[in-house]
């Protein structure tokens, strides 16, 4: 299959319009973040400015297609580990849940949840809340996420080491 071929969630974020004045009055121009994923853990953003809204989007979304990243998720559904992100003001804690849960999440990162695949996460915006810096911050988070299997390889171990002391501690901070 094909870059094109591949069915990809395409999520407008935020739209800024944005005047110039000139001597007969002002024109507009449009600057579009859109967040673009496959569902099954790659995920990309980009913004794109046009004098149109549409031409606007149209550009974000293919910058986006060409700066995907991949993402690790626990069972197709989660994040493997909480994960802490920040870009300027805007700083995002992002936890992993239990199945069940959903996606609680404000707006800009819902976004590129629902675009990533993931379906249970709870995330917390701390700082400033604009869009463009939450999913910049959301972004560093997710970059930041490792799996166990790569964790693994890289200390010689076996994965079942790795997440047997996972259960283990949450079963012993249950009690």
């Amino acid at each position: 299959m094909s870059r094109e071929e591949t069915a990809y969630i395409e999520k407008l974020v935020a739209i800024n319009r944005v005047a110039k004045v000139v001597k007969g009055g002002k024109r507009f121009s449009f600057a579009a973040l859109v967040v673009v994923g496959d569902g099954k853990g790659r995920v990309g953003f980009a913004s794109g400015k046009a004098k149109e809204v549409t031409d606007a989007v149209k550009k974000a979304s293919e910058k986006a297609k060409k700066s995907m990243i991949r993402v690790p998720m626990r069972e197709g559904r989660s994040l493997h580990h909480d994960a802490f992100g920040k870009f300027g003001a805007g700083k995002v804690v992002l936890r992993s849940a239990p199945a069940g849960t959903g996606i609680i999440a404000g707006g800009a990162m819902r976004s590129v949840f629902e675009a990533l695949g993931i379906q249970d996460v709870v995330s917390k915006c701390l700082g400033s809340a604009n869009p463009f810096n939450m999913v910049r911050a959301t972004f560093d988070a997710l970059m930041s996420t490792v799996s166990p299997r790569y964790i693994a390889s890289k200390r010689g171990k076996k994965i079942g080491e790795i997440t047997s002391r996972r259960t283990t501690a949450a079963k012993a901070a249950a009690k």
